[in-house]
């Protein structure tokens, strides 16, 4: 049996704010397995992009622990924000270079690395256009090209699509599932969207309002690769349903 990449027990995060404390996550225990795909649902307030951060590293849990087994040194994590938060003044090919730039890799290595990636995510021909050129969805591409590029451990996705248009953010749903069927990273992505969760994940977990707990681990049993008739399968439906009521 494969070991989980990543376990998390009893995770809880409360924010002071002067008034007894914010208790935004409340034991919170799951387990991701290598190369597998996690969306998580909820209501707003719920904690999912607190859940996102922690797992990060960006702020520290209030009790509960949170282990990367078998890695023997600190974890690669990549994040992809709902907003792509590119620098306006590098070009496609210097934003995705960025993260081996801090690694100090050999140039020649890291420029060809990134036209790999460039071209991975659809943007060939656009490498030395600057993000103001770009519309919303290319400038997730970046974004999600940036986090990939040095093969992560786990990828992290707070609602990347959000801020798109329907047909542009569906249209991201088969890019990234195209992606991570060639890369097979381990991905944990928040979302509020049931459609989107069913499309792309392996497993959906469902938090509860504040503070979040996991009501509902949800395996997704539809076959890959998916396409966008299978939204309008009976299988689709049922987990769509119960994902709703767990919601509500």
């Amino acid at each position: 049996m494969t070991a989980p990449l990543l376990t998390t027990r009893d995770l809880s995060v409360t924010f002071s704010d002067g008034n007894g404390g914010l208790h935004a996550l409340g034991a919170v225990s799951f387990s991701v397995l290598p190369r597998e795909f996690v969306c998580v649902l909820g209501p707003s307030g719920s904690g999912k992009s607190t859940l996102l951060r922690a797992l990060a590293g960006l702020l520290r849990p209030s009790s509960g622990t949170l282990d990367f087994n078998g890695l023997d040194s600190p974890p690669r994590i990549g994040f992809v924000f709902q907003q792509a938060t590119l620098m306006p003044w590098r070009s496609v090919l210097e934003n995705i270079l960025l993260p081996l730039e801090l690694q100090n890799l050999n140039p020649a290595a890291a420029h060809a690395k990134a036209q790999e990636m460039a071209e991975l995510v659809g943007l060939q021909g656009f490498e030395n256009s600057l993000p103001r050129d770009l519309s919303g969805g290319m400038l997730q591409r970046v974004a999600l090209a940036r986090a990939l590029i040095h093969d992560p451990d786990l990828l992290l996705l707070d609602e990347p699509f959000g801020s798109l248009d329907a047909l542009t953010r569906e249209r991201m749903w088969m890019e990234l599932s195209r992606l991570w069927l060639a890369r097979q990273t381990t991905v944990l992505m928040v979302t509020h969207s049931i459609s989107e969760a069913l499309f792309l994940a392996d497993r959906v977990l469902v938090l509860s309002a504040r503070p979040g707990k996991i009501k509902l681990d949800l395996p997704v049993d539809l076959p890959r690769p998916r396409d966008d008739d299978m939204r309008y399968t009976e299988p689709f439906g049922r987990l769509a349903r119960q994902l709703k009521a767990a919601i509500e």
